[in-house]
């Protein structure tokens, strides 16, 4: 039996394995947010959005480009949509809440716009309701994924999958990606 101290260096192993693999990535995420930089500086709106862990993502990368992650600059614009109690709660109420996003793409995102959702699996209904909304608004969708990508993938113009299976590694994998893109925002 191995004691909580094998287990836990266990898991930072596996933490650092995930985070390692977003090497790779680079190239990709660099083409990522040129393009959703690119969309912003001509009047986008990027939106976020996402589950349980991936929904504080999803709010973490929003106020950090509105505020400001290490410097100040000019506020970006984006939105967090699992932000809203209230328009969550209604929407679930009056439609259910494979719509709880894609109700408010609808209403809000725009040519023009960017969404970005965070999934670990990229197999939540509400994602991929609002991915859909989304390309038919004729939005650029992003995300961050893991896994294999689920169906979000094929849902993205650029698909972003942390390759692990732990939905705690591919997070701590989604961290570094959205200080990543905010250290690109940054630097522009």
């Amino acid at each position: 039996m191995t004691s909580i101290q094998d287990h836990l260096r266990q898991r930072i192993d596996g933490s650092l394995e995930a985070i390692e693999s977003i090497r790779a990535l680079i190239p990709d995420l660099v083409r990522v947010g040129n393009s959703i930089f690119e969309r912003m500086d001509n009047g986008g709106t990027l939106y976020t959005a996402g589950n349980g862990g991936s929904a504080a993502h999803a709010l973490h990368l929003s106020e950090e480009l509105i505020g400001r992650y290490r410097s100040d600059r000019r506020a970006m614009p984006a939105v967090c949509l699992n932000a809203d109690p209230t328009a969550l709660t209604c929407i679930a109420n009056d439609f259910g809440y494979e719509s709880v996003f894609a109700r408010q793409c609808s209403a809000l995102v725009r040519p023009g716009d960017v969404l970005l959702v965070f999934s670990t699996s990229g197999r939540s209904g509400n994602l991929i309701e609002a991915l859909q909304t989304a390309r038919e608004n004729e939005a650029l969708t992003v995300g961050l994924l893991g896994g294999e990508g689920g169906p979000c993938r094929d849902l993205c113009d650029h698909p972003i999958v942390v390759p692990a299976e732990d939905s705690a590694f591919i997070q701590e994998g989604h961290q570094v990606l959205l200080h990543l893109l905010c250290e690109m925002a940054e630097q522009r």
